[in-house]
């Protein structure tokens, strides 16, 4: 298998030369910029490029807009890209973009060499793997609808939640009774469908969805 890596990260780089030529396969470039990733691919056409989220100049989304536009030229390169944090739009825009021969991995499962060896012959060879924690965010950002199913004051019960106030602060910002917070509180957690669990654990999970929900 022939591989095209970008990353800028030069002890990162190394390292998947390394990985990669134990396993036999060939690295034909590996590059620290997404101008030169394009290039490169251009010029080697591999089975696969390893491409970094956050490249040069700006470090913002250089590697997946590279990412994307080889896509386009090049539909028959398989595409791996590594992030170090969970940024579930740059997965799903890379989804979106390409149904097969695409990976996105999180930078820590390359510690796992035997899987992330198999993620990216899977990609190469026409597969679609994504990083089992990417998949859980997503998943958990397409159930963000059931805030639509929030009243106006479960809305405002929940709004006050994200700004880490307890349910009696809650009761005397919206001057009601903490029997009536914890009643909103309830509603709440059925109707964004959280499991039973220690409340704070909800909480949390409550105001996370509602920080999506804002996003959209």
């Amino acid at each position: 298998m022939r591989v095209v890596i970008a990353e800028d990260s030069v002890l990162l780089r190394e390292g998947l030369v390394q990985i990669l030529a134990r396993r036999k396969h060939e690295v034909v470039a590996a590059i620290g910029d997404a101008e030169l990733l394009l290039e490169s691919v251009r010029v080697h056409v591999p089975d696969v490029a390893i491409v970094d989220v956050r490249m040069p100049p700006s470090f913002r989304d250089e590697g997946l807009q590279a990412a994307l536009q080889l896509r386009l030229d090049h539909p028959s390169v398989g595409i791996v890209v590594l992030s170090q944090y969970v940024e579930t739009a740059y997965a799903a825009e890379l989804l979106e973009a390409a149904r097969c021969g695409v990976g996105y991995l999180l930078k820590d499962r390359v510690g796992d060499v035997v899987d992330f060896l198999d993620a990216v012959e899977r990609v190469a060879a026409g597969g679609v793997v994504i990083d089992p924690e990417v998949v859980r965010r997503l998943i958990a950002r397409r159930r963000s609808e059931p805030l639509d199913q929030l009243t106006g004051r479960e809305r405002e019960v929940l709004s006050l939640m994200a700004e880490g106030r307890s349910n009696s602060a809650i009761a005397r910002r919206l001057v009601v009774t903490e029997a009536a917070v914890a009643k909103h509180v309830g509603n709440i957690f059925g109707k964004l469908a959280l499991e039973l669990a220690e409340d704070d654990h909800r909480r949390v999970l409550a105001v996370l969805a509602y920080l999506r929900g804002q996003r959209r």
